[in-house]
């Protein structure tokens, strides 16, 4: 499967069954399944979530947003325990608002479930990591 790196944005070929073993990047050696969610920016969110086959949930969140703080330690805790079976990465609006109108987020924290690039689920408002957990394994 093709897993875009946060970091440089190059796209890596790892077999699915390896996604536990810690793949990295083949060109700057960031970890790319490392069940920590990945900071995305509008310069690196295509390669990171649009052409990466790994499924990947996004919080688009704001750092005055208090909701959205109140739920990063459960999106953190989700990210780990999902670390195989998709990626958690966190966008701030504030720092990327073509990426958050191109996606149309009107409230935050908004978590958006791409697969295979494309927009498969989306749930607005703060949610624990079992929520979090539910909902992803739902949409998938």
């Amino acid at each position: 499967m093709l897993i875009g790196c946060p970091g440089c944005s190059t796209l890596n070929r790892v077999p699915a069954e390896r996604l536990a073993d810690g793949p990295v990047c083949g060109k700057c050696k960031a970890p790319l399944a490392d069940g920590k969610p990945v900071p995305v920016s509008e310069a690196t969110f295509d390669a990171a979530v649009t052409r990466t086959e790994l499924p990947v949930v996004v919080d688009f969140w704001a750092e005055w947003c208090g909701p959205c703080h109140a739920m990063a330690p459960g999106f953190e805790r989700a990210a780990a325990e999902m670390k195989t079976r998709a990626r958690f990465a966190k966008l701030d609006t504030e720092a990327a608002p073509g990426i958050a109108g191109r996606f149309g987020i009107r409230s935050i924290p908004t978590l958006i479930l791409f697969k295979q690039g494309k927009e498969a689920a989306r749930v607005s408002g703060a949610m624990d990591a079992r929520s979090i957990q539910d909902w992803v394994n739902q949409a998938l």
